[in-house]
């Protein structure tokens, strides 16, 4: 009811401890199989995202948020780099050059003990480079700070050394008021910021798709492309978000558009 992906998961389990079960002789139907029947489809709206009319109100309430101050910062770093949970929270610091304004994530990191996952990298399991705005780079400071001496850029603020739990941003945006299975959930951030870039009409789709690390469905036009990185209209685009967000969340919202075609008309006066 709450998440199709897992319990896809936990009927494969199921599935598996039951055959075993079977083969020891404990009982002779492997009655799991019977699982495999059930729709376990995600609904329509399984990743939802707020109009962006409301991002001034999402940044206000995560600045504002009781919460810990590490969760609040990745919320806010999520915002404005958009990367995915997984890759967000499984983030070594060696991974990212705050000189270069870099952050570089790799196809696959290296498994930490005890922590499932924890080896995810990139998901297109490739190296996916992430430029920094300055304000990127800012948040991770405050970050850095926080986490001391750990080489995890988000450790568990239970233990010092486990990451940030897979529900600890929906539970934070939950707190603040948002019903993750109809408003928002983390996943939104990516929708909102695709939207809004693809708006603005100041980048070409397919350097806004590289930033968002999607595969290319084209065949014909991945064989093109999929060595391309774009990595100088990506700077460039990841400092526009990072501005806009800054100038909605003071001035109140503007769309994209025509925060694009109000800085012409001021540059052009």
């Amino acid at each position: 009811e709450k998440s199709a992906d897992n319990a896809q998961r936990i009927r494969a389990d199921l599935i598996l401890i039951f055959s075993y079960a079977v083969q020891y002789g404990y009982i002779e139907v492997n009655y799991a199989r019977e699982m495999e029947s059930l729709d376990l489809s995600a609904p329509k709206n399984h990743r939802p995202a707020l109009p962006l009319q409301r991002l001034p109100e999402l940044i206000r309430r995560i600045k504002a948020d009781t919460g810990d101050e590490l969760t609040k910062l990745c919320l806010e770093l999520g915002l404005h780099i958009f990367i995915r949970s997984s890759e967000l929270r499984f983030a070594r610091w060696d991974e990212i050059e705050l000189i270069k304004q870099q952050w570089i994530l790799p196809a696959k990191r290296n498994q930490v003990n005890g922590i499932k996952h924890s080896d995810r990298g990139a998901k297109m399991r490739e190296p996916h480079i992430v430029p920094l705005s300055d304000q990127a780079v800012a948040l991770l400071r405050r970050v850095k700070r926080l986490g001391g001496s750990s080489e995890l850029v988000f450790p568990s603020s239970y233990n010092g050394t486990a990451f940030l739990s897979e529900n600890t941003f929906n539970t934070a945006l939950r707190r603040m008021g948002y019903d993750t299975r109809r408003d928002i959930c983390f996943h939104g951030f990516r929708a909102m910021a695709r939207s809004a870039l693809g708006e603005c009409g100041l980048f070409q789709r397919d350097a806004i798709e590289k930033q968002m690390s999607h595969q290319e469905r084209n065949d014909v036009v991945g064989a093109y492309t999929h060595v391309a990185e774009y990595l100088y209209e990506r700077k460039r685009m990841m400092q526009w978000w990072s501005l806009y967000l800054v100038d909605i969340e003071s001035k109140g919202y503007v769309s994209p558009y025509n925060y694009v075609n109000n800085e012409n008309e001021l540059l052009n006066k």
